[in-house]
């Protein structure tokens, strides 16, 4: 069964609210690339590693970028 849609309505993507845009220090900066690139080389658990560290370094007072809660 496939989807169907009107006639002569075009389809609109989704949109969303924009995130709000921070500036990543050094150190976010750092875990953003590995991370992305440790998924490019389908290493799983590195990536995991890079999230949990950047959520941890976030949390800190080192983090000029810490998103507000």
């Amino acid at each position: 069964m496939s989807a169907q849609r009107p006639e002569g309505r075009p389809v609109r993507p989704e949109i969303s609210p924009p995130e709000p845009q921070f500036t990543p220090c050094d150190s976010c900066h750092h875990l953003t690339l590995a991370e992305a690139e440790a998924n490019a080389e389908f290493d799983w658990s590195k990536a995991t590693d890079c999230r949990v560290l950047l959520k941890r370094h976030q949390a800190t007072a080192e983090c000029s970028a810490r998103k507000p809660v």
